[in-house]
């Protein structure tokens, strides 16, 4: 590459990236929940995404009652739509999220 092509290099990155492509631009993303909620094998996880994005929106003290079923409908084994793919890292309680 010639001088000065890091910011293009940067931008190409960018375009290619899952977050961008399925997150921040509206049709990709609108397109990627429908192909996970049409797989039934990624159902789960199309599933969580959206309650995801609920829970983000929900007032702070609704936010330990929709952990805890959160965890219970995606993180536990035997919950509604299990997913088992996560890492354990992943669905670990983050300080201050379980309630009394």
């Amino acid at each position: 590459g010639q001088g000065g092509g890091g910011t293009q290099d940067g931008f190409r990155d960018e375009e290619t990236s899952f977050r961008w492509q399925c997150v921040e631009q509206p049709i990709g993303k609108l397109l990627f929940q429908r192909f996970l909620e049409g797989e039934p094998s990624l159902a789960a996880a199309g599933a969580l995404w959206a309650e995801l994005e609920a829970y983000e929106r929900c007032e702070e003290g609704e936010r330990g009652r929709a952990a805890q079923e959160l965890r219970g409908r995606f993180f536990s084994p035997g919950g509604a739509q299990h997913c088992g793919f996560l890492s354990s890292a992943a669905t670990a309680a983050t300080a201050g999220e379980d309630t009394p």
